[in-house]
């Protein structure tokens, strides 16, 4: 189940559940049900309980999960934020079923509870909250009691992960049928604990129906894709990637790079260095070979043999002119291309230069790896791409721009295709914030695309393995220690 659905997809996905014949106040029951049991799972012995309800149907789940609650035993008590008597359709039936009372929310203070039932808006919040709800949320965080939240925390809006004004901050979440974007989003995947999905009926087939187009990255979306030895191949057969070097004093980035290639699984890397940084390079390489190239024209040159197949360029390279020459040389060659750094920092301002690069490029696939301020950079006109309202959209918007699959780093790094395919990833762990880990990150997504991985998901996977082997090693992490945990994680990907 990596579909992610936004909070219009959920939508669809329950009125064509109802339309075929699950009435809407099942689906609410059984939401309920699921969230009472990640409540009871969690206790031994009574537990003093607050649920609290909003006006509308992630309210409604409440009431449902009050009622269950109550049944089995514990002291619950229902704050609402509007009166039974003024819910509609399910909510109002829902609270029906309650036979307690319903006290005000305002004002509310968690005085003595044990556990709270986060349960005032659903993931379609479309207001910031304010006074005097904010009051409300701010003591449920104060709270030293365990707080499960339905479906998203209330102040996270379940499309971007934003906090909107002020939000929850839960120890876990229960969603339905599928995660959203704000599960994995920040600021709203720290405020969702652990998320528990949890089935209510919504048939795998009608999620299907709707097209969903982001997905968590996770090796159920390109495990098939991977490029994997076989006994009748040849080092050749595996691709060559090439790496541009900066000159004597910047050449660590692309030796990082290069080596991440080689673990990758590209069958040849080779360095392409400035003549005076030669030296540089090969007392510091041994399986990796390392070929003397003077900027775009030797680059053209060397360009000519077609068994070189893919190229990072851009790590610690220089910014300016020549950089942006070597990289319309790449792709004029119509060979893969994963454009970092400096390359990137050499095209700000100029988008349309950008595009003309990608295009010359077809059919060969781009993967641009900018951070924020790459990106700021390369997209940032006024009421541009980078003014979209989440970095969903942002990475999506500049995958269509600019034509090539756009990586936008970070902790919650996001994978976009131009065609509208987006993948969000949630696996990368904090010590990965670390110099030349994004030098790493390029190398492995080159070293797949050498190898002819498909563009899109060799960036997903390339990102994934970036992450899996960061969380491999653990605290402590240099960005030299990144390539030499790739075996590690082929392995699990393999078996």
């Amino acid at each position: 189940m990596l579909e992610l659905m936004t909070c219009a997809e959920m939508a669809a996905a329950d009125g064509r559940t109802i339309a075929g014949g699950t009435p809407g106040i099942v689906l609410m029951e059984r939401a309920g049900q699921a969230v009472a049991e990640r409540v009871l799972a969690g206790v031994a012995g009574p537990q003093r309980i607050a649920v609290l309800c909003g006006p509308g149907n992630n309210g409604g789940d409440g009431f449902v999960v009050a009622r269950l609650l109550a049944a089995a035993g514990h002291d619950v008590a229902v704050h609402a934020l509007v009166p039974p008597d003024r819910l509609t359709g399910d909510a109002a039936e829902a609270a029906r079923g309650w036979q307690g009372e319903v006290l005000p929310l305002a004002g509310w203070r968690a005085d003595g509870v044990d556990i709270i039932v986060d349960a005032i808006f659903g993931a379609g919040l479309a207001r910031d909250i304010a006074a005097p709800l904010d009051a409300v949320i701010a003591a449920v965080n104060a709270a030293s009691a365990q707080v499960v939240a339905v479906d998203v925390p209330s102040g996270i809006d379940g499309d971007t992960g934003t906090v909107r004004g002020c939000a929850v901050r839960a120890d876990e979440t229960v969603t339905f049928a599928r995660r959203k974007p704000g599960h994995l989003l920040l600021p709203g995947r720290e405020h969702c604990g652990r998320v528990h999905v949890a089935d209510i009926g919504i048939a795998d087939a009608t999620v299907a129906a709707l097209d969903v187009r982001t997905a968590a990255n996770a090796p159920g979306l390109w495990r098939d894709k991977l490029p994997r030895p076989d006994a009748a191949g040849h080092k050749y057969k595996r691709g060559h990637l090439v790496v541009a070097s900066g000159g004597p004093a910047r050449t660590g980035a692309a030796r990082l790079a290069a080596r991440a290639g080689l673990r990758a699984g590209a069958g040849l890397v080779t360095v392409a260095s400035p003549p005076a940084a030669v030296a540089i390079n090969a007392g510091h390489l041994t399986a990796i070979m390392v070929r003397a190239v003077d900027g775009a024209e030797q680059l053209a040159d060397l360009l000519t043999d077609a068994r070189f197949s893919a190229l990072v360029l851009g790590p610690a390279l220089g910014i300016g002119e020549e950089t942006r020459r070597m990289v319309e040389v790449a792709a004029a060659a119509r060979r893969h291309l994963v454009l970092d750094a400096d390359a990137l920092t050499s095209f700000s301002n100029n988008l349309a230069g950008l595009w003309q690069v990608v295009t010359s490029a077809a059919p060969a696939g781009v993967v641009l790896t900018p951070h924020e301020g790459e990106f700021a950079r390369l997209f940032g006109e006024p009421g541009g791409v980078a003014q979209a309202r989440s970095k969903l959209e942002r990475a999506r918007a500049a995958a269509a721009a600019s034509g090539a699959v756009v990586v936008l780093k970070g902790p919650d790094t996001v994978i976009a295709a131009p065609d509208g395919r987006a993948a969000i990833n949630e696996n990368a762990p904090p010590w990965l914030a670390t110099a030349g880990t994004g030098d790493v990150l390029a190398g492995i997504i080159g070293g797949l695309m050498a190898q002819e991985m498909p563009t899109f998901v060799a960036a997903c996977a390339g990102v994934w393995m970036h992450g899996a082997a960061a969380a491999a090693f653990g605290p402590g992490l240099i960005a030299e220690d990144l390539p030499e945990m790739l075996p590690q994680v082929w392995r699990t990907l393999l078996d």
